[in-house]
C-alpha cells in the first residue's frame, strides 16, 4: 500500500516498477525482450539492418583495448557476471542490453570508497582495431557516500560493440560522468548506461557523440531516495550518411528529486540523421519535483535530418515545476547580421554561431583537457565542410520549435 502524501514515510517512498507505454520492462532474461521490427516506439527510428547483428550476435570473446588513469586506492577489476547484477543496478531494457551483459566474458567493476574525495578524474580508454567482429561488454561503479569523484570515458578506433552500463551512486556523493564516442567512421557503438542516485546525491552526466557510422545510446536515471539530483548533458557532431540516436529516461520515482536535461547537436552533410528522444516519468509519490528538458539542433546543410521528440508523463499535479522545449533549424540570421555588421567575414561568423552554440554544454563539463578536445573536434568538423556557404532550399523552412 502507498502511504500517504505527506506522512513521513510518503516522504521515503520510492516507486520501483516502470510502466510506461514508450519503455519496456527492463529484464535480464533475453527472452522478455522481442527481436524488433521497426514498427516499436522505441525501435522506429533505428535502421535496424545497420546493427550489423548485434541483436541475434553471439558471445565472441573479443574485448576492446582498455587503458585506465587511476588515483590511488581505487579498484578496477573483473567480475562475474552474477557479482555484477548482485549490486542491484537497472536492469538491461532491450534485447542487445541484455545480450551486451550476457555475452561478455566477465563485467569490470569500479569502485569507488565511501568519502572519497578525488581532485583528478578517473580516464578510461576503450579501443577497437576492427568493426568486423562484435565485442559486447559489462560495467559496473560504485560511488559510495559521500564520495566525490569525475570519470571520463572516451572510445576510439573501429568496433562493433554493445554495452551495458550500471552506475550505483550512494547517498549525499557527487559524481560527474563523461562519456566520449569518436568512433572511427566504420563503428557501430548501441549502450544502455543506467544511474541510480541516492539520497541527496548529485549526479551530472556528458554524453558526446561524434563518430562511427551508428551509435544508439540509451541513458537512464533513477532515485533511491528523495533530495537527489541530475544533471544530463549533450553534444552531437552528425556527418554525412551518420545515424547518432540517443534515447533518455527519468524516472522521479521519489520526492523532492530535480532534473536537467540539455543536448545539442549539430548536423552536415547529405543523410545525416540525429534522433532525441527524452522521456521523463513523474510518478503519483514524486511530490515537490522539478524537472525540465532542452534539445537543440542546428542544421549546416541540406540533406539532414533531426528527430526531437520530448516526452513528460505527470501523474501527480504536487511538483515544483515541469517543461520541455525542442528546437530544430537553421543559422540565426540576427547573430549572422550582428557578427557581419562588426566586419566578421560570413564564413567566420558561422563558425562563431556553431562554437558559442556548443560552448553553453563544454563550459560546464568542468574537465579541461576533455573541454579543449572537444573544442578541437568541433573544428576539424567544421573545416570538413563549406560552413560559410548559405544553405540552398527550394523555399526557405523556418525553424521547428516545440515549447511547453
Amino acid at each position: 500500500m502507498r502511504p500517504e502524501a505527506g506522512t513521513p514515510a510518503a516522504a521515503d517512498a520510492v516507486e520501483t516498477t516502470i510502466v510506461s507505454h514508450l519503455h519496456p520492462t527492463p529484464s535480464w532474461e533475453v527472452t522478455d525482450h522481442e527481436v524488433p521490427t521497426g514498427r516499436e516506439e522505441v525501435w522506429r527510428f533505428t535502421p535496424l539492418k545497420r546493427l550489423r547483428g548485434l541483436l541475434e550476435a553471439a558471445g565472441t570473446g573479443a574485448k576492446l583495448d582498455w587503458t585506465a588513469q587511476l588515483p590511488a586506492g581505487i579498484e578496477f577489476k573483473d567480475i562475474s557476471g552474477e557479482e555484477a547484477r548482485a549490486f542491484g543496478g537497472r536492469p538491461p531494457g532491450d534485447r542487445i542490453a541484455v545480450q551486451a551483459a550476457a555475452n561478455a566474458t566477465s563485467a569490470v567493476h569500479l569502485d569507488i570508497p565511501a568519502e572519497t574525495e578525488l581532485s583528478e578524474p578517473i580516464v578510461i580508454d576503450l579501443s577497437g582495431d576492427s568493426a568486423d567482429q562484435v565485442v559486447h561488454g559489462h560495467t559496473v561503479v560504485t560511488v559510495g557516500h559521500h564520495a566525490k569523484a569525475t570519470i571520463v570515458l572516451r572510445h576510439t578506433g573501429s568496433a562493433t560493440y554493445a554495452a551495458l552500463t550500471q552506475i550505483l551512486v550512494g547517498d549525499s556523493a557527487e559524481l560527474t560522468f563523461v562519456s566520449v564516442a569518436d568512433w572511427a567512421d566504420d563503428a557501430v557503438h548501441t549502450g544502455q548506461t543506467s544511474f541510480n542516485i541516492g539520497r541527496d546525491a548529485q549526479v551530472k552526466t556528458v554524453s558526446v557523440s561524434l563518430g562511427g557510422d551508428l551509435v544508439r545510446l540509451l541513458e537512464t536515471a533513477e532515485y533511491d531516495g528523495p533530495g537527489g539530483s541530475v544533471e544530463q548533458f549533450g553534444l552531437y557532431f552528425v556527418d554525412a550518411g551518420q545515424h547518432i540516436e540517443h534515447r533518455l529516461l527519468v524516472d522521479h520515482n521519489a520526492p523532492k528529486t530535480n532534473s536537467n536535461v540539455d543536448y545539442r547537436g549539430a548536423l552536415q552533410g547529405v543523410g545525416a540523421h540525429s534522433v532525441w528522444v527524452g522521456d521523463v516519468i513523474i510518478r503519483p509519490v514524486a511530490e515537490g519535483i522539478n524537472t525540465y528538458e532542452s534539445n537543440k539542433n542546428l542544421v549546416l546543410t541540406d540533406g539532414c535530418q533531426a528527430d526531437s521528440v520530448p516526452n513528460l508523463e505527470i501523474e501527480t499535479g504536487e511538483i515544483e515545476g515541469a517543461g520541455h522545449a525542442s528546437t530544430t533549424g537553421r543559422f540565426d540570421d540576427e547573430q549572422l547580421f550582428y557578427l557581419r555588421s562588426r566586419g566578421i567575414d560570413e564564413t567566420e561568423a558561422r563558425r562563431l554561431v556553431v562554437h558559442g552554440f556548443f560552448n553553453d554544454i563544454i563550459r560546464r563539463i568542468g574537465v579541461p583537457d576533455v573541454e579543449a578536445g572537444l573544442l578541437e573536434a568541433i573544428e576539424q568538423e567544421l573545416a570538413a565542410t563549406e560552413v560559410g556557404a548559405p544553405v540552398t532550399t527550394t523555399s526557405p523552412a523556418p525553424a521547428n520549435t516545440q515549447e511547453s
